[in-house]
């Protein structure tokens, strides 16, 4: 299929940048929000609509998935797909761990460098430092999780429900959105989530609630692939009001209005844990703005070179990097009144650093492609001449 005949809307077959794009402003509109106190977190789409960053990148995530394995589940091929996926699923893990402990590294330096120790009851730290053998342990066990480090958690575990996802998919897309819709109604409704074991509650995002929206990315990219999204006038208008709606509740702080009516907070609410209807049509809204309107997707369609491509490509090492770099911020932020020029300042520092982290990391996958071309050139070639032996 060229581009002449796709079909309107459609991803093509190719590397799409436009995710990675979108994958890009939404890393650093994360970072950006986990330094609190500095200028830059008032700007972005949180303080203008019902959903944030969080809800866009596993959006896009879903779609990145979808294109990714949505076809290679085929029959002879199942348990090679699962087990890379749980391959990936425990990186996630392992990638989570690892920058808990390093953020508990960092607070528990600025403690002792600044003489600071009200540090250790920052984002959820206090339980770990009162309760180290119970907290090593809840933490090994995602049974206790830092504040600002929830998203790898809850995408690991999205991982593992992947499997699953696609052996439905196989079968009937609608049939995987009845099941993943069933879900996050019943998790919603009667409140069920993994939980935490150094204090009562749940995770702070919770994977049987967020999973929809994970589905319905990845349902909606592999229909966009062969069909292209319908283009309906009255779903571009009911759209682009309810996000007009939602920015004048935000900006306007209407949160005393009750429109319930007696129905589930999970439909009628604003709870980012169990994903409420607000939040996840929100984002949908949004996200079908951007597809169905060529002004707004095809400027994200920017070459390989482009320096946000390659920060969404890199998405998890970038993630991790961002997120170093928030807490050693918001060290910085306790540790000087937080101070709001000062932070800003850092963020934007921080922003520029992701640019060349992600460029470093590209050049850094063209030497060791290089390498292992040059490699493959410099075999023999089998049963070459003779003569030459």
């Amino acid at each position: 299929m060229t581009d002449k005949t796709r079909p309107a809307g459609a991803v093509p077959r190719e590397r799409d940048t436009r995710l990675d794009v979108f994958r890009a402003l939404a890393l650093l509109t994360i970072f950006v929000n986990h330094v609190p106190g500095q200028y830059l977190e008032h700007l972005t789409h949180k303080n203008f609509g019902f959903s944030d960053s969080a809800e866009a990148f596993v959006l896009i995530s879903g779609m990145s998935v979808g294109l990714a394995y949505g076809s290679r589940f085929a029959v002879g091929e199942r348990l090679a797909v699962t087990l890379r996926i749980l391959r990936r699923a425990l990186t996630l893990y392992v990638a989570h761990i690892m920058t808990s402990i390093i953020t508990f590294a960092i607070f528990a330096g600025g403690a002792l460098w600044f003489a600071r120790p009200d540090l250790l009851s920052e984002i959820n730290l206090r339980a770990v430092v009162d309760r180290t053998d119970e907290g090593v342990v809840s933490m090994v066990l995602l049974g206790h999780q830092f504040g600002y480090h929830n998203i790898l958690s809850m995408y690991a575990a999205l991982f593992l429900m992947l499997p699953g996802f696609l052996w439905l998919y196989r079968r009937s897309a609608r049939l995987l959105l009845a099941v993943s819709g069933t879900i996050w109604l019943c998790a919603g409704i009667w409140r069920i989530a993994p939980s935490n074991f150094l204090d009562d509650g749940y995770w702070f995002l919770n994977p049987l609630s967020w999973q929809f929206l994970f589905v319905i990315g990845f349902v909606g990219v592999l229909r966009a692939r062969t069909k292209g999204f319908p283009r309906s006038p009255v779903l571009l208008a009911l759209s682009a009001a309810y996000l007009v709606v939602s920015m004048f509740w935000v900006l306007f702080a209407w949160w005393s209005i009750d429109l319930s009516y007696g129905l589930p907070a999970v439909l009628t609410g604003f709870d980012k844990t169990f994903l409420s209807a607000t939040r996840l049509v929100h984002v949908l809204a949004g996200a079908y703005l951007v597809a169905t309107i060529p002004a707004l997707s095809n400027w994200a369609a920017l070459p390989l070179s482009h320096p946000l491509v390659a920060v969404g490509r890199y998405s998890l090492a970038v993630f991790i990097f961002g997120t170093i770099l928030a807490m050693a911020g918001q060290v910085l932020m306790f540790v000087t009144g937080k101070n709001p020029v000062l932070g800003t300042l850092y963020v934007i520092v921080g922003i520029a650093l992701h640019f060349a982290y992600a460029r470093c990391l590209d050049w850094q996958a063209t030497v060791i492609a290089n390498a292992k071309r040059q490699g493959l050139q410099a075999l023999p070639v089998k049963g070459g001449d003779p003569r030459k032996r």
